[in-house]
């Protein structure tokens, strides 16, 4: 276990907390609640792809895919962490003092009930998500593991690829709400795309691998 804080979670905490803390310091914002935003936002979507992403890399490296990788659960965890500072942030950001209409039309305004513009989109998905975040970052861990069994549990972890799936709408959502630069929707881009990349690559690679067993055994 010491072994494994300080090879991950103290490297994957000092990397998320220098992204975190140079988003934050080098942000135009005046109030310290959007650069908090912002600042959780992407580092929040660098780590759920590379979750994602993994899984296929070993593959690629010829490794055995486990269950459970310390590695990934690891990465799981900040991203779990980040996503969930960034969701308690993010309530804060437009209207102060009025979550709910994040999620519901105001009375000033022209439709009733539920969002359905891009705006409640952003905040639908991104409360679903975090919600099941929140679940997968309750069972990241070994006591849960051999509770739920191997079988159960992985099919838990699955929803991290719904999770990804809804963080990405979020994401690119909110570039369209809030008219972000085109340098930071490239970045969001290319974390979808690299997610989406190793996984493609994955996905070959145990094909491949099934395909070419029956004819090892013949």
């Amino acid at each position: 276990m010491a072994r494994r804080m300080l090879r991950h979670h103290a490297a994957l905490g000092a990397a998320t907390c220098a992204a975190v803390a140079l988003l934050y310091w080098t942000r135009p914002y005046k109030d310290a609640i959007s650069r908090a935003s912002f600042a959780t936002a992407y580092p929040a979507l660098a780590l759920l792809a590379l979750t994602l992403a993994i899984g296929p890399w070993n593959l690629l490296r010829r490794r055995a895919s486990a269950v459970s990788t310390d590695l990934r659960r690891d990465a799981g965890i900040w991203a779990g962490i980040v996503s969930v500072a960034h969701a308690a942030v993010g309530q804060c950001v437009h209207l102060r003092g009025r979550p709910w209409l994040y999620y519901v039309y105001g009375p000033a305004e022209h439709h009733r009930g539920m969002r359905h513009d891009l705006f409640g989109l952003a905040n639908y998905t991104g409360l679903l998500g975090t919600l099941l975040v929140i679940a997968l970052l309750a069972t990241s861990n070994d006591l849960s593991l051999r509770r739920l069994g191997a079988v159960q549990w992985k099919k838990l972890q699955r929803w991290n690829y719904a999770v990804f799936g809804l963080t990405a709408v979020h994401a690119f959502a909110f570039q369209g709400v809030e008219r972000q630069k085109a340098g930071w929707v490239a970045l969001a881009a290319a974390c979808v795309a690299a997610a989406l990349l190793m996984q493609g690559a994955g996905v070959a690679m145990r094909r491949r691998g099934e395909a070419a067993t029956p004819s090892r055994r013949a």
